[in-house]
């Protein structure tokens, strides 16, 4: 009798949850989709995971063979027909969104894949030989000794890592894709660098055994149990991580005596095709080299014209040249190359962001809930780092978002464009954006995680401009240093253009700098490299901005004073990063519900 009773329940209990009241609607599966195709994807990245806060493949380098490059682009070909699968029209607006992006993710990863070589994977900027080391140092945190075994063992796998490294250069070597000769002395010194101090040498504990050791102390191990750890990771530093960097050192010495100093992709095989879809994909426009070109030409034009109105606000007398050279050489413009003048800086960096934070409600309806801390580039890496670079949260709070201010050269950092970098890397720039799109339960998770280079940085160069419209910048030097760094951004398309579309060299790209802003000639020389080894990546921040702002002005035009700025940024921030076509539909889609069927 209770069985009987128990089976009727079962059948009734099935019958209701089949019914349709209760059925998974399409945009409910279309969801599980999209999130089963990312962690599919996050699981086969170790890398990607620890970024995440997942600790699954703690021990795991990422695999770059060719055939792990192979098995990706399959995985997305099975992937477009899984989201094949899915009835669009029965999705909701959002729900049909994400569908749009991940099947264009999809599809220009099949299409990107013949160029997988077009790539410089060992360069100043980035690249296996210091994302080892960078990626040991600030992402593999250590709470228990499994963790720390992990850490020993990502040290050890580094030789295996750093043999499919060599593999993809001699690949890239067998077609003619060789890094310009400027790269070598950077990359060769940074392995240099890693394997130096204790224990390969004397002296100072090197980078990572430091590292190591400091994440060790606060587990209160016994003496024995810590030693015995520390022993093992000297043991995998001397007889794996070593290795592999002098192997690397080797063949770098060898491909440098083949390189040249030819500094455009123009140079590669197919080189312009190849620009072109990079410039599309960083763009995410239709707009050819020439028209980035021309529009950059427009830009600098007009910043130069606003800095001059500057210049006679201050009474400058001379020319805008003459300014540049008072900006750029007079001391009371730079803080000391000292410990006290670096504390200096991320102290007042620091004081500007948590001012900023507490104006955001008179621009913004929507705040990011993670934190943020303003942090030095470490020293072992600074030479060749990036002058500012922001790091996103962990998603489960373990770790803050970070802006990285990178403090090796003090003639770089010039205080009066302290407060524009402080926007953009920090608030209301890339830590609002990214950390609100990591919060939007709404999206699933290959929107909150992955991006579009033009938005995101379009988004960090308009942030620096928004705090001016809450009357800050009021000191006109500080004004100077927000158009300074535009115009660098405006400078960005004509030289990325001019270095991989019209031959220009890296000298000529060079002196562009120098002659049109008021940058130390050290920035000059670090951004054209920057331009060399990552094609079309800086054209994204000035096309971006523009776009954002033309698109504010679209929708202020067209709503008047039902305008609300803080609901337009809602707009642009709770969708997530999206490519600036899409960024126009949403905005218009706005505009029409805000003027209703009226209209």
């Amino acid at each position: 009798m209770l069985v009987s009773r128990l089976l009727t329940a079962m059948l009734i209990i099935g019958s209701i949850l089949t019914s349709p009241a209760y059925a998974i609607s399409e945009s409910e599966r279309a969801m599980q989709l999209y999130d089963a195709i990312y962690d599919e994807a996050v699981d086969r990245d170790p890398v990607w995971q620890t970024y995440l806060g997942i600790k699954k493949d703690y021990n795991k380098w990422n695999d770059i063979s060719e055939q792990f490059l192979l098995a990706e682009v399959n995985h997305a070909k099975k992937n477009l027909q899984r989201l094949a699968t899915i009835d669009t029209t029965q999705l909701t607006p959002q729900a049909l969104l994400s569908h749009q992006l991940l099947s264009l993710n999809l599809q220009n990863q099949i299409t990107d894949y013949p160029w997988r070589h077009h790539s410089y994977p060992v360069n100043q900027m980035f690249g296996t030989h210091s994302e080892i080391p960078a990626f040991l140092i600030n992402q593999h945190s250590i709470a228990n000794r499994k963790e720390a075994l992990d850490y020993i063992a990502r040290v050890a796998a580094s030789q295996h890592l750093l043999a499919q490294l060599i593999e993809q250069l001699k690949i890239r070597e067998a077609k003619g894709i060789i890094p310009p000769s400027f790269v070598f002395p950077h990359v060769i010194r940074d392995a240099k660098n890693l394997i130096s101090g204790q224990p390969f040498s004397e002296g100072e504990d090197s980078a990572l055994l430091a590292d190591f050791s400091s994440k060790l102390k606060p587990l209160k191990l016994d003496g024995t149990e810590a030693t015995a750890l520390l022993k093992q990771l000297k043991q995998a530093l001397l007889t794996q991580l070593q290795p592999g960097y002098q192997q690397l050192r080797a063949h770098l010495q060898i491909l440098q005596q083949k390189s040249d100093s030819r500094a455009g992709v123009w140079k590669l095989p197919e080189g312009e095709a190849f620009y072109n879809n990079a410039l599309a994909r960083t763009t995410t426009t239709t707009l050819t080299a020439d028209q980035i070109h021309t529009l950059g030409l427009q830009e600098v034009a007009r910043i130069h014209d606003e800095m001059r109105a500057i210049m006679q606000r201050l009474k400058f007398n001379g020319s805008l040249q003459d300014f540049f050279t008072f900006m750029r050489d007079d001391p009371q413009f730079y803080y000391p190359s000292t410990m006290l003048g670096r504390q200096q800086y991320l102290t007042e960096a620091t004081a500007l962001i948590d001012d900023m934070a507490g104006r955001l409600e008179q621009l913004f309806l929507t705040l990011p809930k993670a934190p943020l801390k303003v942090k030095r580039v470490e020293i072992f890496r600074e030479k060749s780092a990036g002058k500012a670079f922001y790091q996103m949260p962990a998603p489960d709070g373990s770790r803050p978002g970070i802006y990285y201010a990178n403090l090796h050269d003090m003639a770089s950092m010039p205080n009066y464009q302290m407060a524009a970098l402080a926007y953009h890397e920090g608030i209301p720039g890339h830590h609002m954006q990214i950390a609100i799109k990591q919060e939007m339960d709404s999206l699933p998770k290959f929107r909150k995680f992955e991006g579009y280079t033009a938005y995101t940085e379009g988004w960090g160069l308009y942030a620096e401009m928004l705090p001016k419209e809450l009357g800050l910048y009021q000191d006109p030097y500080a004004d100077f240093g927000r158009l300074a760094m535009e115009l660098w951004r405006a400078c960005r398309l004509v030289v990325d253009t001019g270095i991989h579309a019209k031959r220009w060299t890296r000298q000529q790209g060079i002196d562009y700098y120098a002659n049109n802003t008021p940058n130390a000639l050290a920035d000059a020389v670090k951004m054209v490299e920057r331009h060399i080894v990552m094609p079309s990546q800086a054209t994204a921040y000035k096309i971006g901005m523009l776009k954002i702002i033309e698109l504010r002005e679209k929708a202020r035009l067209a709503l008047g004073e039902r305008f609300d700025i803080r609901e337009y940024h809602d707009v642009l921030l709770l969708n997530g990063a999206v490519p600036l076509t899409v960024l126009e539909t949403l905005v218009d889609s706005y505009i029409a519900k805000q003027l209703g069927p009226a209209h």
